[in-house]
């Protein structure tokens, strides 16, 4: 999430009860979680595990709960007793939920031509292109961004929360959730189907590329990116800050786990499990997948086993 305007860290430093090591004279331009931290950003990290990850990412500001690291050149420390709490007191104060009162905000902007059905319910500060079709009991919801000549059918909901949870066992509820203040932007020329879930990023931006077609029934989890020209059949499922590059193709009740890439052009068949990165312009079946040829191959040694174990016990 970017803020309206570059904020001092010593302002920051006072919202969130902070000390500031390092620069106090720079300004932050938005605050990110670790996958997606841009140049300018806050991050927060607040398990020794992930304190390098967190120093060496292009985040220019980290709050952390610990003195104790060795501070790259360049980079400025608020050091919080509750790293996640301060950064939860951040997203609040800059994108505070607000609760609707009406079907369509007054402040969302719908364009010419777009057709918007009975029953839609559009958030505030949603913006919509022109020549769009939005069906029956569809939600957009706050901060999302839609092209030109996009096609939303019956019952989707586009930016819902994040699955994305702050998790210590040490305490009575082990699970924290963290505030989505990210969004969806939905790029020209896209066709969602019905009963569809998009959730927004934790704190970035899901996408849909230009001229994408999700059919039915499929879930994109928080942060994902789908590039340009992809197909995704009904009950597709795409974990968390998980990018698919331009072209490619998931046929039906393909599962996919979370920040990995599957390059450009590739297609996993049917029911194919996903667990790690994919090269481009393959084909890919199973579970966990594999080259089509290669799965296929296997199964029908598989099938020989009974007659080659038959042959060996003859011997």
């Amino acid at each position: 999430m970017k803020f309206p305007s570059p904020v001092a860290l010593t302002w920051i430093a006072e919202l969130i009860n902070a000390e500031v090591i390092g620069n106090t004279a720079l300004q932050a331009t938005g605050i990110n979680e670790i996958h997606k931290v841009e140049t300018g950003d806050l991050v927060f990290v607040d398990h020794p595990k992930y304190y390098d990850k967190c120093l060496q990412s292009a985040a220019d500001f980290i709050i952390i709960n610990s003195k104790d690291v060795t501070i790259p050149e360049g980079k400025v420390l608020l050091v919080s007793d509750n790293p996640f709490e301060a950064y939860q007191t951040i997203t609040k104060h800059f994108r505070p939920f607000v609760a609707a009162t009406k079907s369509i905000s007054d402040t969302a902007l719908i364009a010419e031509n777009t057709i918007i059905m009975p029953n839609v319910f559009i958030g505030n500060h949603v913006t919509i292109g022109s020549n769009c079709i939005i069906y029956p009991n569809v939600t957009i919801m706050d901060y999302s961004v839609i092209g030109n000549n996009v096609v939303i059918q019956a019952g989707t909901v586009i930016g819902g929360d994040a699955f994305y949870y702050n998790t210590k066992k040490n305490r009575e509820l082990w699970f924290k959730k963290m505030n989505s203040c990210g969004n969806v932007v939905i790029e020209d020329n896209v066709e969602i189907g019905c009963g569809c879930t998009i959730d927004r990023g934790v704190s970035a931006s899901t996408i849909i590329g230009k001229g994408t077609i999700i059919d039915n029934m499929v879930h994109l989890g928080h942060d994902v990116v789908i590039g340009k020209n992809c197909l995704l059949a009904a009950q597709v499922g795409i974990a968390g800050a998980t990018t698919l590059e331009d072209g490619v193709t998931l046929w039906g009740q393909v599962g996919v786990s979370k920040t990995l890439t599957i390059g450009a052009n590739a297609v996993v068949l049917a029911q194919g499990g996903v667990p790690s990165s994919l090269e481009g312009n393959k084909v890919y079946w199973g579970t966990p997948t594999q080259e089509a040829s290669v799965k296929r191959r296997e199964l029908i040694w598989i099938k020989r086993i009974p007659e080659l174990w038959k042959k060996v016990m003859e011997q």
